[in-house]
C-alpha cells in the first residue's frame, strides 16, 4: 500500500445512504452480486461493499429526516479544506465541514450551486491506482444538472476538472470531464420531471437486461429501460427499493490506443 499515490480528480469511493442498509444489502447482493462486511470505526460499525474481492464503497445512515435515500460519491482532491473554501466562493455550499476519519483520511460534503452534492476526500494512504472496472465495480460518474455551464465552471475551480463537449443530437450536449488527461465522468442537462440535480454513479455489469429484470423483480423502479447508446454501450437506470438511483452499464470494448 505504501506505493499508492494521490490521484486528484478520481472518484475513489461511493456510499449508499439510507435508513435501511439491510434492505439495500439484500437487493444489491441479488442484483449485482455485492457482498458486505462490517468494519469497526471507533464506537460505530461501517458496512463495506465488496465486488468480488475488491472493496468499492460502503453503507451509511441518513443524517436528517428530510433527506431521501441516495448515493454519494467521493472525489480525490489535494486539499479538502482549500477546495471546500473554493466551493463556497464559487456559489456552492459546505453541507458538512471538513473533518478527519481516523486512519482513513479527511473529507467534507459540499453542494454545487445547482444543489448536487458530492464529498471531497483526501486519502491518508493514497488512492487506488486506475484499473479496468471489475464486474460489479464502478465504471463512470455522471452529473445531471439544471445548468451545465455553471456546473462545469464550478467543478473546474473546486476539483480542477477540464472538459470537452460532444453533440449527442436529440439528447443534447454531453460534457466529458477529465483531470490530468484522464476522463473521470460526464455532465448532462438531462433531468427527469421533478428530479433534483445529482451525481449518478454507473456500475459495470455483463448483462444489463438480466440485471435490470432482477432489479425490477426485487422491487426497483426502472427509470430507464435497457438501451444501447451508440459508441458507448448498453445502459439502464434503476431506483432501488430504498429510493437511491444507480445506473448499470455494459460498455463497448475500447479500441486499443495506437
Amino acid at each position: 500500500m505504501s506505493d499508492r499515490k494521490q490521484i486528484p480528480g478520481k472518484f475513489v469511493w461511493f456510499e449508499h445512504v439510507s435508513r435501511d442498509a439491510k434492505k439495500a444489502q439484500a437487493f444489491y447482493g441479488e442484483v449485482l452480486g455485492w457482498k458486505f462486511q462490517p468494519f469497526p470505526m471507533g464506537e460505530l460499525t461501517y458496512d463495506m461493499i465488496y465486488a468480488g474481492d475488491t472493496m468499492i464503497g460502503g453503507y451509511a445512515a441518513l443524517k436528517g429526516d428530510r433527506q431521501p435515500s441516495h448515493w454519494i460519491s467521493y472525489v480525490s482532491v489535494e486539499d479538502v479544506d482549500a477546495s471546500a473554501k473554493v466551493a463556497t466562493a464559487k456559489g456552492g455550499k459546505v453541507v458538512e465541514g471538513p473533518f478527519d476519519i481516523p486512519s482513513v483520511g479527511r473529507t467534507a460534503r459540499i453542494a454545487d450551486p445547482q444543489g448536487a452534492e458530492i464529498c471531497l476526500f483526501k486519502n491518508a494512504t493514497g488512492d487506488p491506482p486506475d484499473a479496468p472496472a471489475v464486474q460489479g465495480g464502478w465504471l463512470w460518474n455522471e452529473l445531471h444538472t439544471s445548468d451545465s455551464t455553471k456546473a462545469l465552471a464550478f467543478y473546474a475551480a473546486v476539483v480542477g476538472f477540464s472538459h470537452r463537449s460532444m453533440d449527442m443530437g436529440p439528447a443534447g450536449t454531453y460534457h466529458i470531464i477529465s483531470k490530468d488527461g484522464v476522463d473521470r465522468g460526464g455532465v448532462t442537462s438531462h433531468l427527469l420531471s421533478g428530479e433534483s440535480p445529482h451525481w449518478l454513479p454507473y456500475v459495470a455489469v455483463d448483462e444489463v437486461d438480466a440485471a435490470s429484470a432482477r432489479a425490477k423483480r426485487l422491487g426497483a423502479t426502472i427509470q430507464m429501460n435497457p438501451e444501447d447508446i451508440p459508441g458507448v454501450g448498453r445502459i439502464s437506470v434503476l431506483k432501488d427499493p430504498t429510493g437511491a438511483v444507480l445506473a448499470i452499464m455494459k460498455p463497448l470494448p475500447r479500441e486499443k490506443e495506437r
